[in-house]
């Protein structure tokens, strides 16, 4: 059984290629599949194939497999198992780090030693080197299935330490930072006259959407995939259970990113006030545009979904306005890491607030904060004890 697909080359040139099943070695009983690629067309793949399965003992034995070749039968096997966003990610990983160096390695020829010293140079230059690792590894599974190997090299290899790459420092704003932030932001509500229906809007967005980000540490994703029913005002908690995540060819809502993202936060009276009137503002317009439905909290002017570039670009404008550095929409979220740090809130706490796995994620990620609060409890120990 045959299976035929066409493939894009770096250049952009579109072949094909097919792998089928060719004999069972009468010695050792096993399955012999053959790939072959480079065809225009899939009519000439499917000559070559015919030739193939005529004189199969003449070219069985010059059949080799390259690490690219298995790699793109896998990945279509893999993504019918795991999100679309997940094996986007995967895929340009593979091409970006991976395929370009050792995509052409023929999988037949790969022993143990040229294993290891991949892995060995992927440790030195990326940080996710280990998702790579796993990436490779699971492509030589599919490999072995296939019978195109007998074993997975990269099961035997042995893991090297991880070099520590210089992390980029993290953008946020200080607590007097944001005040600026937030006032800037509220003085263009003020400015923005009632009549220019549209510019009022968006300034109201912007108020209540950067107060959120600011104030829950939500990731922006989770903020655009609220709706209003995620909102108790009563309780004063917002129910983040759901992302809006990009897609190969727009964004679509989806589940959270990890099962701890899924979380009940509280908010503060004047977060919730900022939602009430943006609410207001909302509906108002939206009806006026004879939009009655309201999918989400955030939306445009005539109801559609808000993506993450509409709001970075926000940011940035209100960041210029008020002289500031601009921190992107992941910034509020430091912000927001950072005074609950500074506020002596326990990083469990925090850890539970912004929705990580584990609190080693919390505590590595705001490692500087750390160190400042380990001397802060010394400095309160040894005034307690002079007392």
């Amino acid at each position: 059984m045959a299976t035929f697909k066409q493939y894009k080359k770096k250049n952009g040139d579109k072949l094909w290629m097919f792998t089928t099943y060719l004999k069972t070695d009468y010695v050792t009983g096993k399955q012999i599949n053959v790939t072959r690629r480079g065809f225009k067309t899939k009519k000439e793949a499917q000559s070559s194939l015919n030739q193939l399965l005529l004189n199969p003992d003449d070219t069985v034995q010059q059949t080799v497999t390259s690490l690219e070749e298995v790699y793109e039968l896998w990945f279509e096997v893999y993504k019918t198992t795991v999100k679309e966003t997940t094996y986007l990610q995967t895929d340009h990983r593979m091409k970006k780090y991976v395929l370009p160096t050792f995509g052409a390695i023929k999988l037949e020829r790969l022993d143990l030693k040229t294993a290891q010293k991949m892995v060995n140079d992927w440790s030195k230059k990326f940080g996710m080197y280990t998702k790579l690792l796993l990436y490779v590894s699971k492509v030589c599974d599919h490999a072995v299935t296939l019978e195109i190997i007998d074993s997975n090299p990269f099961k035997k290899i042995t893991k090297p330490k991880q070099v520590v790459l210089k992390k980029h420092s993290l953008k946020y704003y200080s607590k007097e930072q944001l005040e600026l932030f937030m006032k800037t932001v509220d003085q263009r509500v003020l400015q923005v006259s009632d009549k220019a229906l549209v510019q009022k809007y968006y300034a109201e967005f912007d108020a209540a959407i950067f107060r959120l980000l600011a104030y829950s540490g939500m990731r922006i994703g989770e903020a655009l995939a609220l709706s209003w029913e995620d909102i108790n005002f009563e309780d004063k908690t917002v129910d983040i259970n759901k992302n809006l995540s990009q897609t190969k060819d727009s964004f679509v809502v989806s589940t959270t990113k990890t099962r701890s993202s899924n979380r009940i936060i509280t908010l503060d009276n004047k977060t919730l006030y900022a939602l009430k009137k943006w609410r207001l503002r909302q509906r108002e317009l939206l009806l006026t545009n004879g939009v009655t439905q309201i999918d989400f909290i955030f939306t445009g002017y005539a109801g559609e979904m808000v993506y993450r570039t509409d709001v970075y670009q926000r940011s940035k404008r209100l960041a210029d306005k008020a002289v500031l550095q601009n921190i992107g929409c992941h910034g509020f979220r430091h912000t927001h890491a950072t005074i609950l740090f500074e506020a002596g809130i326990s990083p469990k706490e925090i850890q539970n607030r912004l929705g990580h796995s584990d609190i080693s994620m919390t505590l590595d990620t705001y490692t500087h904060l750390t160190k400042q609060m380990e001397k802060s409890t010394v400095d309160k120990l040894m005034k307690y004890m002079e007392n």
